[in-house]
Formats: structure tokens, C-alpha cells, sequence
């Protein structure tokens, strides 16, 4: 510690104590940290040396964190993009190649600790790109200002321009919302996931990510609504339509269900998990029948009803069939799991093609 007469030296003090630290580079991690806050204590008398010595700095841990991000050692990357900002805290994309570099490494912890303070810091990512078309590629290519005036100049290039890149900031909520997701923090996760849908309330992803949010949080009807929602902004999208109808099967909602896989096979012919639900859903409802079949009692009037509820069961397995049976016809060589639904369906009505249908399973294998 310095004291009070040793005041007139104490920013070269800091600054040769960080020097010490840092070594060249070679200094620990923790020992980089410390030489950075003694750079902090420097004054603006020796303000050109610590310009000089913090490029310096900047120049040796880029080197390393891109090489180390290339190189897929994701955690040390993290580390060293985390130093560059505490180099330079004006320049907050190293910051979020950290956080990047984390989940890679998935340490979302880390992860999330650095999405949470460049949600605060108000981070969005957004730079002007210049770019011009290589004559001899055909391929536009992104450049420095001045690189793509000296091509275009050299006519080796095209078709120069500049455009503003996409925002960060829905991406970085949407992390944020996933990691606590993966903490089990649901309440934090959609506070955070709605935060980013405000930001981009067109984003797609965001809007499954909060319809999956209430999934998880056994909030159906939330989730339903928002699954339409998100089909109403993609009707062409079969992987939607799939997922309510998943939804409305679960509610015992089979015309719903029907109709949502009927759309997702339109969409995608060969969607196996779309054709096994449809059908599913003609056997869960002739299932539903069991209940009541079962209580019926000797009457002639309940013989009657029981063989009404045993012909309306029979015919909806036939129909649930008939749905993988058309499948196959579209597509003559299913998955197993098709051929194997339909050889339960058949068993079940006691339809002798039953055989026929295992055996082209045991050919399948």
C-alpha cells in the first residue's frame, strides 16, 4: 500500500505493478485481473502508456480467444473473451462471444451471468457491414469501409453497399429464458422470453419458446393458444400443425387432433409421427367406449347398446387403419413403429392381414 508521500508516484507504481502482472501474457488469470485494476488506478498523466500497454493486451488475448474458440476449447475462449472486455469495457461484443464461447462450453452459469449484464448494458449487436460482389466468385463478401472502396477502385469488385446488421437483443433474452429453463427457474424464463418478444414480437422462435415455456409449466390451454398463433404467422409449417394436434389428442380433443395431423400430412406426406397420432387418435376414442361398455348390465336394452358402442369402436380401428394404411401406400417403406400400429389394429379387430403386415416388419429388420 502507498502512502501519502508517495502519492506523486502512484500511477507509475500501478502501472509497473501491472506490467509485473501481466508478464507479457504469460501471467495467471488472476494475476491478469489484478493488472487490470491497477491499470485502473493509473491517472491521465501516464494515459498514452496505458493506451499503449491495454492494445497490447487486447492484440495477445484476441489472438489467443479466436484460436482457442476455433479450436473448440470453448472454456478457456470464454475466459480470455471475458479478459478482453475487462480490457476494453467500451467494446461489449467480447463480452458476448463470451457468453457464446460458455454455452458452447455449456457452462450456463457463466453463460448466463454474461447475458444478464449485456441485457443491462442495453447490448444489441448491431453494426454496419460493407460489403461488394468478387467479380471473379460471384460471392458478396464483407469488408472494411475503406478495403471495399480500394477493391471497387481496382474494379476487382461490384456492386458496393452497407446495410446495419440484425439486433442481438431478442437472441440474448431468448438464452436467457432457455438457461433458466434449464434451472428449472420457469417463472424467470417467461418473464424473460415475453421481455424478448416485445423486442421482436414477429420472431417466431421466441413465440414457440414462450408456447413451450407453458408446456412445461403443464399449462395446456396457453400453450395451444400460442401454437395457433405461431400457425397463424407459418400455415405451412407441418411441425406446428403436429404439435397442436399433439395437444388436442392429450385434451381427448380427437376431431381437433384429426384435423391438425391431416394438415401436417398435407403439408409433409411422409410425416410418420403425424400419421401413428391421426391413427391413434380413432383408437384412443374406441378406447374411450371401454368405460361404458363395461358397465352395461344383461338387459336386452344394454345388449343393444353394447353391440352399438363394440360396432362404433370396431369401425373407428378400422378407420385408424385405414390412416396407416394410406401412409404406406404414399410411402412403401414406413418405419417400423407403422408397421407395428397397424399389426396391433388388426390384431385388435382380428383381421387375419395381420400376418401379412409382420411379415413385412420381420423383412424390415
Amino acid at each position: 500500500m502507498l502512502s501519502s508521500i508517495d502519492e506523486k508516484y502512484k500511477s507509475k507504481y500501478y502501472f509497473l505493478q501491472a506490467e509485473a502482472l501481466y508478464a507479457n501474457g504469460a501471467g495467471s488469470e488472476a494475476d491478469v485481473t489484478k493488472a487490470i485494476e491497477s491499470l485502473n488506478n493509473v491517472d491521465d498523466s501516464m494515459k498514452s502508456e496505458v493506451v499503449e500497454f491495454k492494445q497490447e493486451m487486447q492484440n495477445t488475448f484476441l489472438v489467443k480467444a479466436n484460436n482457442d474458440f476455433k479450436n473448440k476449447n470453448y472454456s478457456a475462449a470464454n475466459k480470455e473473451f471475458e479478459q478482453l472486455y475487462n480490457i476494453m469495457p467500451s467494446d461489449t461484443t467480447y463480452l458476448y462471444y463470451a457468453a457464446v464461447s460458455a454455452v458452447s462450453d455449456q457452462d450456463y452459469d457463466s453463460a448466463l451471468k454474461h447475458y444478464i449484464k449485456l441485457d443491462e448494458l442495453g447490448y444489441t449487436g448491431i453494426e454496419t457491414q460493407y460489403y461488394a460482389t468478387n467479380i471473379s466468385t460471384n460471392e458478396e463478401e464483407v469488408m472494411s469501409e475503406s478495403q471495399r472502396d480500394l477493391f471497387v477502385k481496382a474494379k476487382s469488385h461490384i456492386k458496393p453497399g452497407k446495410r446495419k446488421t440484425e439486433s442481438k437483443q431478442a437472441e440474448i433474452t431468448k438464452n436467457i429464458a432457455l438457461i433458466y429453463v434449464s434451472q428449472g427457474k420457469n417463472d424467470e424464463a417467461l418473464e424473460a422470453v415475453k421481455k424478448a418478444r416485445q423486442q421482436d414480437p414477429e420472431n417466431l422462435d421466441l413465440l414457440l419458446t414462450e408456447a413451450n415455456l407453458y408446456l412445461e409449466l403443464g399449462e395446456t390451454d396457453k400453450f395451444k393458444e400460442l401454437m395457433e398463433a405461431a400457425v397463424a404467422k407459418q400455415p405451412d409449417n407441418p411441425n406446428l400443425h403436429y404439435n397442436i394436434g399433439v395437444i388436442s389428442l392429450k385434451n381427448k380433443e380427437f376431431e381437433a387432433a384429426r384435423t391438425s395431423f391431416e394438415k401436417a400430412l398435407q403439408l409433409k406426406p411422409d410425416y410418420a409421427d403425424a400419421a401413428l397420432n391421426e391413427s391413434t387418435t380413432y383408437i384412443d376414442e374406441g378406447n374411450s367406449l371401454i368405460e361404458e361398455m363395461n358397465s352395461l348390465g344383461t338387459s336386452k336394452a344394454d345388449n343393444q347398446r353394447y353391440d352399438e358402442l363394440r360396432a362404433k369402436k370396431t369401425s373407428l380401428f378400422d378407420k385408424g387403419a385405414q390412416v396407416l394404411e394410406q401412409y404406406i401406400a404414399k410411402n412403401p417403406n414406413p418405419e417400423p413403429n407403422i408397421y407395428q400400429q397397424l399389426i396391433n389394429i388388426y390384431n385388435a379387430v382380428g383381421n387375419d392381414k395381420a400376418k401379412d403386415i409382420q411379415a413385412k416388419l420381420d423383412a424390415s429388420k
